[in-house]
């Protein structure tokens, strides 16, 4: 029997390490060819040697997600090479430090717009026409439990979020009559690097993998799973919806 995702293109974000590295290698083992998108090389290298461990491949695009040309050229070239996208998984995000609105750096919140809403709405204006060619398109935007929280001191981090949520049922709503299915997935805490550095005196053992978290995002890729607009939380395991518009 022929791996789930099977001859399926998927391409990840933030693929270098974390949940997104995750996800990369749950989808290769899945049976998709990944398309890993990250800044750093070293990170891809390494990914590139796991994937390679299970018998699959990769693409390595060492790209910061803010070089609007940069995604621009690699929708072009995954035109040419694949003419379609079957998967796309926006994961990489920026984890703005903890602080007042009042005290806020305009450099850290610009980082925070720029990394968790802009680069994703990019992604989507260069890469929907692939994902509109595939049979059964399906894009997961990794969100937040703060976008619906508004906690204190995380202002730059939430409204980016939250930003993200309504871009992506946007997005799910303007597609909702083609093939393509774009979702939101809320991992909530995860041993990851940017989580233990926002809150320091964790216990890491208290926290799910990386590896397990991404084992959830997988189902949400198939081309059996019809629904559009949705958030699935991790830590619950429920699928929410969202009020339909008046």
């Amino acid at each position: 029997m022929s791996p789930p995702l099977a001859d399926r293109i998927a391409l990840i974000t933030g693929a270098s390490r974390g949940i997104g590295a995750a996800v990369a290698l749950a989808l290769a083992h899945a049976g998709a060819h990944v398309v890993a998108v990250a800044r750093t090389v070293g990170g891809l290298e390494e990914l590139d040697d796991r994937i390679r461990e299970t018998g699959a491949e990769a693409t390595l695009v060492p790209l910061d997600i803010r070089d609007t040309a940069g995604i621009a050229a690699l929708a072009t070239e995954l035109g040419a090479r694949y003419g379609r996208l079957d998967m796309l998984i926006g994961n990489a995000g920026v984890l703005s430090l903890p602080s007042p609105l009042d005290h806020i750096e305009p450099k850290a919140w610009d980082e925070a717009l720029a990394v968790n809403v802009s680069a994703n709405w990019h992604l989507i204006r260069f890469l929907d026409p692939l994902l509109r060619k595939s049979a059964a398109g399906r894009a997961v935007f990794l969100s937040s439990a703060v976008a619906a929280e508004a906690r204190a001191y995380w202002g730059a981090y939430a409204v980016s979020k939250a930003a993200l949520e309504t871009l992506v049922r946007t997005y799910a709503a303007e597609t909702a009559s083609t093939d393509v299915r774009a979702n939101l997935f809320s991992p909530g805490p995860t041993r990851t690097r940017m989580y233990l550095k926002a809150f320091p005196g964790i216990d890491p053992e208290t926290l799910p993998l990386p590896e397990q978290v991404a084992e959830a995002i997988v189902p949400l890729c198939l081309p059996s799973f019809t629904e559009t607009g949705r958030l699935y939380e991790y830590r619950t395991g429920r699928l929410l919806s969202f009020q339909p518009p008046a």
